[in-house]
């Protein structure tokens, strides 16, 4: 998988300074960075040419130890290969012999006065979610308590006024409508809104709103973790519903595995405050408490008494 990030986006969101542009474009294939010292002393064998190349205070200053022509021919060699960007840390100068190679190949250049180790990490996490497995989902997400809730369920069943019901007791929307999500790692689902419709919420009878402007910035979040989804449906009274809570359930997305609370719809339930009390159970589940087992164990108990 390619993925194809502008310079000015990959500057900004970076907060590095674009020094050559080259082609406009850096090209991602792979999370990790590649510093490359081993490479500046000759050994190409073994080069991860197709990472981000970062060179910080000790490729710098190997470089100054070295003569005109030997940096000529170091450059000419490292830029035969087709490297995404250069990254040159801790405010250093770009050196002559290195830029004119850069714009001979046009390969994009960047600086920072930030730390080598810091900027590193920044990169890693940042091409990680670039890179990262992808799908678009139907649901709501919001943040309740610290607990990524995403809410799912056929349209019109009541999921964006339930939202909108948290936000007002002061929880926050990430997205409503359309949720992206991306898989961080094998554990990790992160979820966000897509740009048109980011803070926006569809309220049936009332239109579009916006949570941001309405309710303040306290109300909203980019992104968060999934922790849980609630999957909304109409009460079925032929149905038999879960009313002790011993087993779990769980629903895959993406190859994750996530907890799944069926909440029935019907007139008179308080659905916004049933989800607050979920958040706080999976947080008290998530410390090793489990009241439905615990009360198991004590009716057992009382039983064999």
């Amino acid at each position: 998988m390619i993925m194809i990030v502008s310079v000015g986006k990959f500057a900004e969101d970076l907060e590095l300074t674009l020094y050559y542009r080259g082609t406009g474009n850096v090209n991602l294939v792979n999370s990790d960075i590649n510093r490359p010292g081993l490479q500046l002393a000759g050994f190409f064998k073994r080069f991860a040419y197709e990472r981000v190349q970062i060179l910080g205070n000790t490729e710098m200053l190997f470089w100054r130890e070295v003569d005109e022509e030997f940096r000529k021919d170091r450059m000419k060699t490292f830029f035969s290969y087709d490297v995404p960007c250069i990254i040159i840390t801790r405010g250093y100068e770009p050196p002559p012999e290195l830029m004119e190679q850069a714009e001979k190949h046009q390969v994009p250049v960047f600086t920072t006065p930030g730390v080598t180790t810091k900027i590193v990490q920044e990169v890693i996490v940042y091409v990680n979610k670039l890179l990262a497995p992808s799908i678009t989902r139907h649901g709501v997400l919001m943040d309740v308590d610290g607990v990524g809730m995403f809410i799912v369920g056929e349209s019109s069943i009541g999921k964006s006024e339930t939202a909108l019901e948290l936000v007002k007791r002061g929880h926050r929307l990430v997205a409503d409508d359309a949720v992206e999500i991306k898989k961080i790692d094998e554990k990790t689902l992160i979820g966000t809104s897509p740009e048109l419709t980011r803070f926006l919420m569809e309220i049936r009878g009332l239109g579009i709103i916006d949570v941001q402007k309405l309710y303040g910035v306290g109300s909203v979040i980019l992104e968060k973790s999934i922790d849980v989804v609630i999957e909304m449906e109409d009460w079925d009274e032929s149905k038999e519903y879960d009313r002790i809570g011993i087993d779990d359930h769980y629903v895959s997305i993406l190859g994750v595995d996530l907890p799944k609370v069926l909440m029935p719809v019907r007139p008179g339930r308080n659905l916004a405050i049933i989800m607050e009390v979920a958040s706080r159970n999976i947080r008290l589940k998530k410390m090793g408490f489990h009241t439905a087992l615990e009360f198991d164990q004590k009716l057992a108990q009382y039983m064999g008494e």
